[in-house]
């Protein structure tokens, strides 16, 4: 017991000065364990929030206490501790929270606050946990992936049944058949050149090349030059709305195309400074040395070196029309050869009638028939003479369809296969074979009655044209090519304005007509 002395005091301690234990805790508990005791009590093994240990450090801020720094350390590391104890726990039972959903919500709850996604001690596992209350671990989709896989595999791509899929690259816009729908820019002389292509009124490669230089001379003529621009700028944008207008009723030709370009190429060189009467008046009469040049003289000189392979007695077989054989051909009857001429042909557009008319025309013997007795007439000739649409840099001849078998057929029978070609038909292209590069006519063209015919074999029992019951049939879809392309292993020679040649000297002449 303790004893009261004469000073007031209670075993040496000054009255009035006797301090209460801090934070209310006993005499007998040593300092270094009372910074300690509200860290132990705040962590527990469940993984309880640290906001439970919050409070007795409010307390000691209400109180005005201070904690050292130490302290405050040590207090962090015990609540770093109780973190990774309380992910580990987590990572060892996963799907606790999936089993027991009503137990789990605050824990989680409390949990996402504080708990970090991933924790740097995780060593390598990036397995995602679910850290919400709201939306607890489900198992996968699976039913639903299993749609998504099989559903790419009924569906199928979209085809228009009329069409062939292996020429699909091939189909555009339809023809233009009128003038409806024509920008304002184009000239009425282009107008109707469009419309005679579209319906084969101009038809072949040398006559669509001339009508088309002869149209956009015209062009040229009506052109005036609008304020603020100047002519090699805004004439070639203004010719593009007539090739446009062209392309749209048919495809450009290889022949077309190479005086598109030449002609181009010449507006850009004009000068700015020359008057618009000077330079309207140089591009009309370089148009005019074209076609004289490249066109009739060749043609000229083709067919005069064409006539010296002819011999009396000879058969020259042909197929449809070509220009250039049709004045060798002439050309040779005048010069008093005694030759027959078999005209090979092909619908839908028997080019060779014409052909098989003007000789006759010349009183030359011809016989006239179609592809399908091809391999009996070729027994009588002697000679083949080929046009050409286009000759391609690989040495391949491009031309009307029917005109590879022709080739092919004439090499199996050991007969000469000579092509007759301006060199304003040459290309830098390669072909290969008929599908990357061809045109296709429309299918209708297949189906035309012969006029005046209306007979139940072309007309069906309630009146309706074979072409409407082409388009209503299942399961039809008819392919009207227009050209196909002949292995250069099949032709013996190349007649040119520049001599005869073989088929692989076609890029060396293609350089140098594209020089000059």
């Amino acid at each position: 017991m303790s004893s009261e002395g004469p000073d007031g005091q209670l075993n040496g301690t000054p009255q009035g000065k006797q301090e209460s234990p801090r934070n209310n805790e006993p005499e007998n508990v040593p300092k270094h364990q009372q910074s300690h005791k509200s860290d132990t009590s705040s962590s527990t093994a469940n993984g309880v929030k640290d906001s439970a240990a919050k409070p007795p450090a409010d307390e000691k801020k209400g109180k005005n206490d201070k904690v050292s720094g130490a302290e405050l350390k040590k207090q962090a590391k015990a609540d770093k501790a109780a973190k990774r104890a309380q992910a580990k726990q987590e990572q060892r039972t996963p799907l606790q929270d999936v089993s027991q959903p009503d137990d789990s919500k605050d824990k989680a709850g409390k949990r996402s606050k504080t708990q970090p996604l991933q924790t740097p001690d995780t060593k390598g596992r990036h397995r995602r946990k679910s850290s919400s209350s709201a939306n607890p671990q489900r198992p996968l989709p699976l039913r639903q992936a299993q749609q998504q896989t099989s559903k790419p595999a009924t569906e199928q791509p979209k085809n228009d049944g009329k069409k062939v899929a292996l020429f699909s690259h091939l189909y555009g816009t339809p023809r233009r058949t009128t003038i409806a729908g024509a920008g304002k820019d184009v000239h009425p002389s282009v107008l109707a050149l469009g419309l005679q292509m579209s319906n084969y009124l101009v038809c072949g490669s040398n006559a669509r090349c001339v009508s088309t230089l002869l149209v956009f001379k015209r062009v040229i003529d009506a052109y005036t030059t609008p304020p603020g621009t100047s002519l090699p700028r805004h004439l070639t944008i203004h010719l593009s709305a007539q090739i446009d207008y062209l392309v749209s009723c048919r495809p450009l030709s290889v022949s077309m195309g190479n005086a598109i370009r030449w002609l181009k190429l010449l507006i850009s060189r004009i000068d700015p400074d020359t008057p618009e009467s000077e330079a309207k008046s140089h591009l009309c009469s370089a148009i005019d040395s074209f076609i004289r040049e490249r066109i009739t003289v060749a043609g000229q000189a083709i067919a005069s070196s064409a006539c010296s392979k002819i011999q009396d007695g000879d058969v020259i077989l042909t197929f449809a029309k070509s220009s250039t054989v049709e004045r060798t051909l002439a050309a040779a009857h005048r010069q008093g050869k005694k030759f027959r001429v078999i005209v090979v042909d092909s619908p839908p557009l028997h080019e060779g009638r014409n052909l098989a008319r003007a000789l006759t025309t010349l009183d030359i013997p011809v016989q006239y028939t179609l592809t399908h007795t091809l391999s009996h007439v070729i027994r009588d000739a002697t000679k083949v003479f080929l046009g050409a649409h286009a000759m391609m840099s690989n040495g391949r001849l491009y031309s009307r369809i029917g005109t590879a078998i022709v080739a092919m057929t004439a090499k199996g029978a050991n007969i000469p296969v000579i092509v007759l070609c301006e060199s304003v038909k040459f290309t830098d292209k390669v072909a290969l074979d008929s599908i990357s590069i061809n045109e296709i006519a429309p299918p209708e063209e297949l189906g035309y009655p012969t006029p005046g015919t209306t007979t139940t074999e072309t007309r069906g029992e309630e009146g309706e044209a074979p072409e409407q019951r082409w388009r209503d049939a299942p399961n039809f879809q008819p392919l009207n090519l227009m050209y196909d392309v002949t292995p250069e292993g099949c032709i013996h020679m190349v007649i040119t304005e520049y001599g005869s040649l073989p088929p692989r000297s076609v890029p060396v002449v293609y350089r140098l007509s594209t020089d000059t």
